[in-house]
């Protein structure tokens, strides 16, 4: 076997000869390009995957391999046939089987899943940004559904998808009492910023803020909820008031132009603090998968134990996942446990998944519409409700699961909770909420759309 490689512009082709006895006589005589371009980009920048100098209708199987930081082995596949000219071409031709159908470009980072004999309840989470996430592209002969590592691809091509773009800095902030990190964008400034609330699910969660920094924005992915022995969880409302300041006070953010964005208990407290903090006011929110339903007059851990004392509504689906939503139903009527919509005086964009089975988010987007409607203020709410999508909505194409293992910090109890959504259009809900997330915070933080940066590796 040889190998021939060509570096072209951010385009890797590998040719790779075989003459194996499974290929037929026509492929040992003819050697299979693989492209894969670009080679090195942002994890929201779509690729493109075109395989060449195949027999024509020929059936081939392209494969994506990712060995993550917990070093468990992530993949996907999809079956194709070769065109009258040999090519198969991931933006123009379907997949008629495997981990995902249809034409979808990005079907190979999506529909990943854990590969055969993994540990069950897998999430996949990019937590060190410093490095890429590195997944094989392969291309196999035939219709291929199992045993890939037992067989010999046509060809391979390494990809590197970022969530840091070059030129970004990364600023860990350690004071006495916020501990966070900050993602500075490369360049001049000044810029808009963003304070990055992450859920229940606690400790220090980079990747969305990297992510933000690529496309602009100064962003700090803040630590409320501890997972450390010992270290008490920050939960008023001075803690987060403070770090917005940190945000709005570094000498190349835009004073007047920081946003709120929040997931689960993080749009809780967006909420809040755009309703009734009188030390800061964000410019706008964005709010995925959350809930405005708290207890107003009692700090932000009653929220959780106010979980704990509807224990007796959770249910569990066929495989013993854990259904949260039923603890906030039916949405209170006291206007004591819900933020009081009326008094949020800035652009709102929330996000919310159909399917999700961890809150209550279509029942609470339609209450807290109910409310700014009647006090005059719902021209200031955006929104966008997904079928089919659950709870965890993320930056794009990263891979679905519907439950995950889970510790719920009150107690300590480890269980596996189900988060919903489907993977084909929770898939379609993080690209076209992502996409418009930018969209709102480009329109509401920069002054003009001739400063908007673009974002490029």
């Amino acid at each position: 076997m040889s190998t021939t490689v060509h570096m072209l512009w951010g385009v890797k082709d590998i040719r790779v000869l075989n003459s194996s006895s499974t290929l037929s006589s026509t492929m040992a005589t003819i050697s299979p390009l693989l492209s894969v371009k670009p080679t090195r980009g942002l994890v929201d920048e779509k690729i493109q995957i075109i395989v060449r100098n195949v027999p024509p209708r020929f059936p081939v199987t392209l494969h994506s391999l990712f060995h993550s930081e917990d070093k468990d082995y992530w993949e996907a596949f999809g079956h194709y046939t070769s065109d009258n000219r040999g090519t198969v071409t991931g933006t123009a031709h379907a997949s008629v089987g495997g981990t995902y159908e249809g034409t979808e470009p990005m079907g190979l980072l999506w529909s990943m899943h854990p590969a055969p004999g993994s540990r069950t309840g897998l999430r996949l989470r990019k937590m060190n940004v410093l490095t890429p996430m590195v997944v094989h592209i392969s291309v196999y002969s035939g219709h291929v559904t199992e045993g890939f590592s037992k067989q010999s691809p046509l060809a391979t091509v390494d990809i590197e998808r970022w969530y840091l773009a070059p030129g970004v800095r990364r600023i860990d902030i350690r004071d006495e009492e916020v501990k966070g990190t900050l993602f500075i964008p490369p360049g001049p400034g000044p810029f808009p910023g963003v304070l990055d609330l992450w859920g229940g699910g606690g400790g220090l969660v980079e990747y969305r803020s990297a992510l933000l920094a690529s496309h602009g924005f100064v962003s700090m992915a803040l630590e409320y909820i501890s997972t450390e022995k010992n270290r008490a969880s920050n939960l008023h409302i001075k803690y987060f008031e403070k770090a917005f300041r940190i945000v709005q006070e570094h000498p190349l953010v835009m004073k007047d132009s920081v946003a709120l964005f929040g997931l689960s208990l993080g749009t809780s407290i967006t909420l809040h603090m755009a309703a009734y903090s009188k030390a800061v006011s964000p410019r706008c929110c964005v709010c995925v998968s959350g809930s405005h339903v708290q207890p107003i007059n009692s700090p932000f851990k009653d929220v959780s134990e106010k979980f704990q004392e509807n224990r007796h509504k959770i249910r569990f689906d066929e495989e013993g996942g854990v259904i949260w939503k039923d603890i906030m139903l039916p949405i209170p009527t006291d206007p004591g446990l819900k933020v009081d919509m009326g008094r949020i005086k800035c652009p709102v964009i929330l996000i919310v998944g159909e399917d999700d089975q961890n809150l209550a988010a279509v029942e609470s987007a339609e209450d807290l519409t109910q409310m700014m409607r009647a006090a005059g203020n719902e021209h200031l709410l955006t929104t966008f409700r997904y079928p089919g999508a659950g709870h965890l909505i993320e930056p794009p194409y990263t891979p679905h699961v519907r439950a995950s293992k889970f510790m719920v910090h009150q107690t300590g109890e480890k269980v596996t909770m189900l988060w919903g959504g489907y993977p084909k259009p929770h898939a379609s809900a993080q690209e076209d909420s992502w996409e418009k997330i930018l969209r709102f915070l480009q329109q509401h933080l920069y002054p003009s759309q001739d400063s908007v940066p673009k974002a490029k590796l």
